[in-house]
């Protein structure tokens, strides 16, 4: 390791992996193959997934009743007729709703022509308005008009132009559907929603008593190597989201409720029908909440001759949303899905374009199920990576890959908010020090030339700056028994080899500081014989050097020890191996010499701060006395009288 220091900085052509190729090459053929397969096979998939997830809900009942001695058979009949008779009664009220307000839909005629005409009167007063709708009528009248015709009739025979014929119009008309005709229409439509729903009644059924039979054959297919690990992560996997989508829909029926009855109260026609469309926005992310209450806002704008009625119902909606929201939703199953924003958006435009309104109402809860299935399923740990919301890099990636760009500004903003829990030197002794260590293994590797070396130190000199005003705990404060203020000598903090360990050896120095110790970083090069030599013979109290990690052969650190003892024979030398392995570092005290090898920046401050305070202080020169005259010769003493 002591021999990379002149390493070239080109980079080496990696080889093209063909494995690596063939494998990406067969995910993106079978996620094309699952899309057509989803496409085309939504008339059944469709109910399949609406099944899939309410026996999630249904699942906690179940075994509720289960638990109370009821048969698996029994239970599940229970639950299912339960369902489905609740089911049956929103549909009848739902459909009455409808009916009403389809009949009472025109006596809002007035009303709505009333506010179109108030409306137009305002714009029509105001002259920016006024303008902009003479312009676009201009622009829309030479749109219209036809271009003129140049074309010269033919002359009649008698002479004179020949009147061109009209078109005569011509009416379809299809005879008056027949009883026969009318059933056969009434009934295609209804069949579709009741095929549905029969499919769904069975998949729920056929899920909710083949439960356990299921998840073993999911568990054989994806994790029969590790049959203990895969079998605790399906449980806990089920059980999360049987949990999650109960609550959710408790939480999203209870909302609907709420708004029915208090569209009820303000007066808006069809509360039942706009609590059940609230009920089954809630499901959808973001715009479901809008769509929610745009339908009643408008409707109570077209009963209402003002406009108390639509505020009122604004108010509600905006309201009611703030309080489920921020307070409801995150005390009972927390603020998010375990979904990124990006993901929530882009899994409704996907699920949508797939299955339309149904897919759209289903996207987040079938998202969800993927990023689950995808964290507990090394198989599938790519969709929790591309669509959870949990860091894809660790705080150390996170901190190496912004000083690769030189970001210093996000790697204080990561240092803040491990700050808020956790000392200064403990961040740097957990995500600092192995983010060097990363940089250290890619410099041994000949993946970092100079450009990034030196990037990577002054990002590091950066973000010590940036990070010097923070104040610690009480732990934190300075630990040397004297005065900051007395003379001391400083603690030289030497790297060991090139910039990663001199990066290092200034987050020592910051360190040494706050706890009241000067503290000097020296380049590599003053290891060597000729920058030894140079070294001041009272300069240093402490010599502090400094690798990142322990590949590196003793021989060459005793071999730098030794020529400082020849020079500093009174100074205490520590050499830091940081992130190293604490039984090699201890190895490495008698190899070389060296009076301490730490391997964190905590075990090096003690130590130097221990040494500090056995040390005595520096005397001070004596003072002359009071009654001596500024720039009068001293006083001779009595012995030198005689």
């Amino acid at each position: 390791m002591g021999d990379l220091i002149g390493v070239s900085g080109s980079r080496p052509r990696r080889p093209r992996d063909a494995a690596r190729t063939l494998e990406m090459l067969a995910t993106l053929i079978s996620v094309a193959f699952a899309i057509v397969f989803l496409y085309v096979g939504r008339e059944v998939l469709v109910p399949i997934a609406i099944a899939m997830l309410l026996s999630f809900v249904l699942s906690p009942p179940v075994l509720l009743l289960r638990r109370i001695g009821a048969n698996r058979t029994v239970a599940v009949m229970a639950v299912a007729l339960t369902s489905l008779l609740i089911a049956f009664a929103v549909s009848a009220a739902l459909t009455r709703q409808v009916s009403e307000l389809a009949v009472d839909l025109p006596n809002y005629q007035a009303t709505i022509n009333s506010k179109i005409g108030k409306l137009r009167d305002i714009v029509s007063a105001n002259n920016f308005f006024e303008k902009g709708a003479n312009a676009l009528k201009s622009f829309g009248d030479l749109a219209q008009k036809p271009p003129a015709a140049r074309t010269l009739q033919p002359a009649s025979p008698q002479g004179e132009t020949a009147v061109e014929a009209r078109p005569v119009p011509v009416e379809v008309r299809e005879p008056a559907p027949g009883p026969f005709a009318l059933l056969r229409t009434i009934a295609g439509t209804a069949l579709s929603p009741l095929e549905t729903t029969a499919l769904v009644v069975i998949f729920v059924v056929f899920i909710l008593l083949q439960r356990e039979d299921l998840r073993n054959r999911f568990i054989r297919l994806v994790g029969a190597k590790d049959l203990q690990r895969t079998t605790v992560a399906m449980n806990d996997a089920a059980g999360r989201l049987s949990r999650f989508f109960l609550v959710q829909t408790l939480v999203n029926a209870t909302y609907g409720v709420i708004i029915g009855l208090a569209l009820a109260l303000i007066g808006v026609p069809g509360p039942v029908l706009f609590g059940i469309l609230a009920f089954l926005m809630r499901f959808v992310p973001y715009v479901g909440a809008v769509v929610a209450a745009a339908f009643p806002a408008l409707l109570a704008a077209a009963v209402d001759p003002g406009w108390t009625m639509a505020l009122e119902t604004l108010a509600m909606f905006i309201l009611l949303e703030s309080l489920v929201g921020n307070v409801v939703e995150p005390l009972l199953y927390g603020r998010n899905t375990g979904l990124s924003p990006i993901a929530v958006v882009v899994a409704a435009t996907f699920w949508t374009w797939l299955w339309g309104p149904v897919g759209l109402v289903l996207s987040t809860p079938l998202t969800v199920c993927l990023v689950v299935i995808g964290r507990h399923v090394e198989q599938l740990s790519f969709l929790d990576t591309i669509l959870g919301d949990a860091p894809v890099l660790t705080p150390v990636e996170h901190f190496y890959q912004r000083l690769l760009v030189g970001d210093a500004a996000e790697i204080a903003d990561q240092a803040e908010r491990f700050l808020k829990t956790q000392p200064l030197i403990a961040y740097y002794d957990e995500v600092a020090l192995n983010g060097l260590l990363l940089a250290q293994e890619d410099f041994a590797r000949g993946v970092l030339d100079e450009a990034e070396q030196t990037r990577i130190r002054q990002t590091i000199e950066e973000v010590i700056e940036d990070l010097s005003e923070h104040a610690d705990e009480k732990s934190e404060a300075p630990l040397v028994a004297i005065s900051p203020d007395e003379p001391r000598k400083p603690i030289l903090c030497i790297a060991g080899r090139n910039v990663i360990d001199q990066a290092a050896a200034e987050l020592l120095a910051q360190i040494l500081e706050r706890r009241g110790l000067p503290a000097k970083v020296e380049p590599p090069e003053l290891l060597t014989i000729g920058g030894i030599l140079h070294l001041p013979g009272s300069g240093a109290q402490i010599i502090c050097l400094s690798y990142v990690g322990a590949e590196i052969g003793a021989p060459r650190v005793r071999y730098a020890i030794r020529r400082l003892r020849r020079r500093l024979p009174e100074v205490k030398i520590i050499a830091g191996f940081w992130r190293a392995d604490p039984d090699a570092a201890r190895d490495l005290v008698g190899q070389t010499r060296a009076d301490l090898c730490p391997t964190l920046l905590a075990e090096a401050a003690a130590f130097c701060v221990e040494a500090a305070n056995a040390a005595p202080a520096p005397e001070a020169a004596p003072e002359p006395p009071a009654d001596l005259a500024p720039g009068a010769p001293p006083l001779r003493s009595m012995s030198g009288a005689a």
